[in-house]
């Protein structure tokens, strides 16, 4: 459970995102949260079932799962879910370009979800580049936090929509300039309307200047959770005002700042 020690807990986040080529996934036992959620970054980052299972003693586990990848697809090869132990869940993705072969990012994504679904109905989905699709699941929705979440989810709401949406941000816990550009300016800047904004060959980290500097701090406003902790506390609230279930926050600067 969350506690009033850690810096997350005061932010109110719901639960933490970590990426296991970054750091020791198992260090994540560390950080008090209810739900744990590991990215994929290709299958030499998987983390071992021990490490898995002793994570999963203490918190909700989710590992991200690309549908498409050899070893996650349900269509085909499936292996390494046996590389998941019993009581932790997956968030089913199409995949990320990066991690995929040219023969995986052919494979069609709503079939494997569908299927993967069939045989784990708990599992999140993943909605970057495939919203419509992940939405026709039914399935909890996983969005990536931009400037239009809190709009799309008071429509979602307003439609009658009332199933689960978790939405993932990077959250930096302060709001000193530099700080924030060093952990977020170059997440930032790949979102496609930050990317047109930019002037060409522009720095993205503490160094950027003039309008790449406007720029890059504007969009860690709207891509990410920014601030001090009363600050992103009150972006959490929104999100959840607005119809957002769970906040799930990545922490751009580390674990440990998490936990000053």
């Amino acid at each position: 459970m969350l506690t009033s020690t850690c810096a997350l807990s005061r932010a109110g986040l719901d639960a933490i995102a970590v990426k296991p080529a970054e750091c020791d996934v198992s260090s994540a036992a560390t950080v008090p949260v209810d739900t744990i959620a590991i990215d994929y970054e290709g299958r030499e980052h998987l983390p071992d079932a021990r490490t898995l299972r002793r994570l999963a003693a203490e918190s909700t586990v989710l590992v991200t799962t690309p549908v498409r990848a050899d070893g996650f697809d349900p269509l085909g090869d499936d292996s390494l879910l046996e590389a998941l132990p019993e009581g932790v869940g997956r968030v089913l993705v199409a995949g990320h370009p990066a991690y995929l072969t040219e023969e995986e990012r052919r494979r069609s994504v709503a079939p494997r979800l569908g299927a993967a679904l069939e045989t784990d109905p708990d599992a999140w989905v993943g909605t970057e580049s495939v919203e419509r699709i992940a939405m026709a699941t039914g399935a909890t929705q996983y969005d990536l936090l931009s400037r239009r979440t809190a709009r799309e989810l008071r429509a979602l709401r307003a439609a009658g929509f009332d199933g689960d949406v978790a939405v993932y941000a990077p959250t930096v816990l302060t709001d000193e300039e530099d700080a924030v550009l060093d952990a977020v300016g170059a997440y930032v800047s790949r979102r496609r309307p930050v990317a047109k904004a930019l002037p060409d060959d522009a720095s993205t980290d503490a160094s950027a200047t003039g309008r790449a500097r406007e720029v890059l701090l504007a969009a860690a406003s709207d891509y990410a959770l920014v601030g001090t902790e009363r600050e992103v506390r009150e972006q959490v609230e929104a999100l959840r005002d607005a119809g957002a279930t769970t906040v799930v926050g990545y922490p751009a600067r580390g674990l440990e700042a998490v936990l000053e």
